[in-house]
């Protein structure tokens, strides 16, 4: 049985380093392969032109340059949002988000190929769990947007398909191979990690000495509603939760962003506002109120404009920074697991579209 090749894009930058040493190899080599694949965003090692070809045919018999095909893209008529359907190198597909701010560009990626969590309002989830992400395959989102639209990414938010805190280590790898200063050296204050609150990795990221934004779904007040709308929470009592995000925001000093879901009906009461100020009310924090996105394998429905307004309003009674999220690509489709689960549904495979 052929033993299967390493992939050399997952490998940190003193992991790449030892590799090259063991080999027999100058250090300076893993330098120059480092920036190809991390910089230069190189997909084979015919590209990789200032070092040996001897060398590079060594390392394409045992190593491999793990890199995403676009299968389809959608560009938004209302603004610059452009959706991206990717095929991973096993034909999985996953779906990424570039979008277009005053304060620069930023791409929304996955970390799963469909997610597990189950929460009702999310076509992410509706096909279940298929893998996780390796390092390479979610930094390969940001490269091969950066390639395809010609701009550079200076924030990235995962928020895309799957649940970030359930490919812990792949995760935490990613982070700091996007912010490795021998690569594309992003800040990580420029990051942003969602999770629906799996409270022991939440933890676990505290400590990383990589202070993210974090980001937690809440989109309820009580763990009654919560379990409704999210079967995390069956698992996860909400106190435990909060205390996750207090001791993150302990120690990292960066402030949580709890993202709350608005389903008419369902969370978007007047008491459930007060109920969710008085839960957060003295919290460093900040609100992100978000008109859910209907999917049709769903009866849940966005709330009234209206609605929401008096949701942040009220919301504001309690000293709570509160915004409205500003709805991007609204007209391709933007919101997580949407492009993603049309295709699966069409039973495309990985084909061009």
């Amino acid at each position: 049985m052929l033993e299967e090749k390493k992939d050399l894009k997952s490998f940190s930058f003193e992991e790449l380093t030892e590799e090259f040493l063991a080999l027999g190899e100058k250090k300076f080599r893993a330098t120059q392969v480092f920036d190809w694949l991390h910089k230069r965003g190189a997909v084979d090692f015919s590209q990789m032109t200032n070092l040996p070809a001897g060398l590079r045919g060594k390392l394409a018999e045992a190593y491999t340059i793990v890199s995403l095909r676009e299968v389809t893209r959608l560009n938004s008529a209302q603004d610059e949002t452009v959706k991206f359907l990717f095929a991973l190198p096993d034909d999985k597909v996953i779906e990424s988000v570039f979008m277009k701010y005053k304060h620069g560009n930023s791409v929304c990626i996955s970390s799963q190929a469909g997610c597990r969590m189950g929460c009702r309002f999310c076509a992410s989830t509706l096909g279940g769990l298929e893998r996780n992400l390796l390092p390479s395959e979610m930094l390969e989102q940001i490269y091969r947007i950066q390639e395809l639209t010609g701009e550079r990414v200076s924030n990235v938010v995962v928020m895309g398909t799957g649940e970030p805190m359930d490919n812990y280590d792949n995760l935490v790898k990613f982070l700091r191979l996007i912010c490795a200063p021998e690569g594309q050296n992003m800040s990580i204050r420029n990051i942003t990690v969602s999770t629906c609150g799996i409270v022991e990795n939440m933890r676990r990221l505290a400590e990383e000495g990589l202070p993210v934004t974090l980001a937690l779904s809440l989109h309820a007040p009580n763990d009654e509603a919560r379990r409704r709308l999210m079967p995390v929470a069956n698992k996860y009592a909400l106190k435990d939760v909060l205390a996750a995000c207090d001791y993150y925001f302990e120690q990292t000093g960066r402030r949580i962003s709890y993202e709350y879901s608005l389903v008419a009906g369902e969370n978007d009461t007047e008491a459930e506002a007060d109920a969710l100020g008085k839960l957060l009310k003295g919290k460093n924090c900040h609100v992100n109120l978000i008109p859910v996105n209907p999917i049709k394998e769903r009866e849940y429905k966005q709330s009234s404009f209206k609605n929401v307004l008096n949701f942040r309003k009220r919301l504001e009674k309690y000293k709570i920074n509160v915004t409205i999220r500003r709805e991007l690509g609204a007209d391709i489709g933007a919101a997580c697991g949407q492009l993603r689960k049309s295709h699966l549904d069409s039973g495309t495979q990985g084909d061009e579209v």
